[in-house]
Parts: C-alpha cells; structure tokens; sequence
C-alpha cells in the first residue's frame, strides 16, 4: 500500500506509537562500565549524534536513558545485541540480553532508567535493539505499573527451510504461539491480534504470510539487507512497507534481510501525547504532568539517576513483588 523510508524513529500505526531502532558500535569498557576512550566532545545529557559509531543519548558517564517518566502505554524493548540494564520507581530491575525483551506497562506512571553498561574490557559493546511503544485504551491507562521478562530461552523462535528464523514475540504465527504479553496489554486480548516478530533470512529464502482481517494495521520494516522482493516487487533497503492486511503477501530475500512486523487492531480512541505521556486528551496530559510533580510517581529509590548493576551480576529480574528470575549470562 506505501513505501517510505525509516526516519529516527520509525513511524508506526494504530495501536502502535511509534518504534525506535538503536544500532551502537561502543567500544572497550573500563572498571566503571563507561567508555574505555572517555566522552570528550560529545554533548553528554543530549549526544543522538552518531560519532565514532556510537552515541551516549541522556547519559552522563555510561550510555543510554537514567531514570524518567511514562504514563498511559506500554514499552517493548527488544535486544538483537548488547546488554540492558533496568531499574524502576517500583522496586524492579533487571539485567537483559541479545534475544530477550522486555516489556513494560507504564500504567498510571512510572519512572525507569535503561542503561548500556560497557561490560567487554577487551573488546566492543555492540548494542542493537529496539523500543517499541504500544498505546493504552482509556479504561487501561491507570492500571498499576508492571514489566515481564520474555527471556530468550523461552521465547519461540520458527526455523524455516533452515534458511528463516522468526522470533515470536507476540501473538501466533503458524500455530506458534508467543509468551503471554503483560496481563493489562492491548496485546492480551487475542481478538487483537497483536503480532510482533523479528525475521532473519538467508539470501534466497522467501516466505509468505497469508491473509487476515481487513481492519487490522500491518507494518513491515526492512532495517538489514539491500535486496528484498515482497510480491516479485523490489523494496529498497530501511524502508517501511505497509501491507494490505486482507491480502497475501510473499517475501523473497535476494541477500540476507532482517526485518520487523508489526500488526494490530487499531484502538480507536484519540491519542494525545507529549513526551513521555500518552493520554487521550490535552487535558489528561496537563493533568499527568500535574501528577508527576507532586508525586514524581513514587520517587527513584536508587542511588544513581543511571543506575546500573554490578558487572559480576548475570542475566535476571527482580519485580517489585519481590519475584526473582536469573539466567545464564550471554556475551557477544
């Protein structure tokens, strides 16, 4: 239905907010979890600027986002590579990986940081992932806060003709079912039909999906790879194509592609965001920043505004019901 090409950050549709694609080549660490080659002339607290590679985004001494706000949606964050570490406003943290995400019910409000500790000393840190925002109906934006952990090791992967993989993060594909999403998502309802999934495909691999429902949005982004047909059309390369959802279409990889595929029931309700909130109106908008001054959502009960973990510390989560979880601890 259209080909655009992918901005920073990706533009989505209904029930999805929006998505963003980092991709990071860090260097070596040093024994603080920072840059190894230091941070000079960078414009710390605000560098998007790609240099050398890399970028420190809001952070100060280690890369990535200290502690700040949402409210009225969800976050996924997906990991391809690299190393994430939380911690919330609630009690949670966490420590995850290439292949697991995250996904966050922001609710009534809360405050997170996600960090890119540099762990490697003796080699880089590349960080690839994405963060994508889901959208809230009105009757679920003040639910409480809460984030799952879909770990790697359980989260289904399809291997096709030995020449696909397709990493089901959300809803079912080919009678493969994904790990249950956060119980208040949009994604929990199957009549939804919420799909994400991560495709890997090898040069002359070609898959189809077939048909659904005519009202549901369905987005496929080309973010690796230079040559890709989808129905014998050639698609050029970071691009966005959205896809008539009634209607089958075949994906043929001329080199080695990786994409995304984002599909949804719309919501349907009128969308009012500004920053790190997502109402319905103005009004509610006013009203959660309003909040968040008085409350600051409960406070950050850490000590550092980009709090990471210990560098010994492996894979895990603590929820703020003091639930734990650990695994295995992967490097690239």
């Amino acid at each position: 239905m259209e080909i655009t090409p992918l901005g920073f950050p990706w533009q989505t549709e209904d029930p999805f907010l929006f998505c963003v694609h980092h991709l990071d080549h860090y260097p070596a660490g040093n024994d603080k979890l920072e840059p190894a080659v230091g941070t000079a002339g960078r414009n710390l607290g605000n560098d998007f600027q790609l240099k050398d590679g890399w970028r420190m985004y809001h952070g100060q001494r280690i890369p990535g986002f200290p502690y700040h706000p949402h409210k009225g949606f969800e976050t996924i964050s997906i990991v391809n590579q690299g190393i994430i570490d939380h911690s919330d406003s609630i009690g949670g943290a966490g420590r995850f990986s290439s292949g697991d995400t995250q996904w966050m019910t922001a609710g009534k409000g809360i405050l997170h940081s996600e960090m890119f500790p540099m762990l490697n000393q003796e080699k880089g840190n590349t960080l690839e992932l994405f963060q994508i925002w889901l959208n809230l109906p009105a009757k679920d934006k003040q639910v409480e806060p809460h984030f799952k952990m879909l770990w790697k090791e359980e989260t289904p992967v399809l291997n096709i003709n030995n020449n696909i993989t397709i990493q089901v993060i959300a809803g079912e594909l080919d009678h493969t079912k994904a790990q249950a999403p956060p119980p208040h998502s949009w994604a929990s309802n199957p009549d939804n039909q919420v799909q994400i999934l991560a495709l890997n495909m090898d040069s002359g691999a070609t898959y189809t999906f077939g048909p659904t429902a005519p009202y549901l949005n369905r987005n496929l982004y080309f973010f690796s790879g230079n040559q890709l047909l989808i129905n014998n059309q050639e698609v050029p390369s970071y691009h966005k194509i959205k896809l008539e959802a009634s209607e089958s279409f075949k994906l043929e990889a001329k080199d080695a592609c990786k994409l995304l595929f984002l599909q949804g029931k719309p919501i349907n309700e009128p969308v009012a965001q500004h920053g790190p909130f997502v109402m319905n109106t103005t009004q509610e908008i006013h009203e959660a920043f309003e909040e968040y001054r008085k409350t600051g959502f409960g406070g950050w009960p850490w000590p550092l505004q980009e709090q990471v973990h210990d560098r010994d510390k492996q894979r895990f989560a603590i929820h703020s019901d003091g639930k734990s979880e650990e695994r295995d601890f992967i490097t690239e």
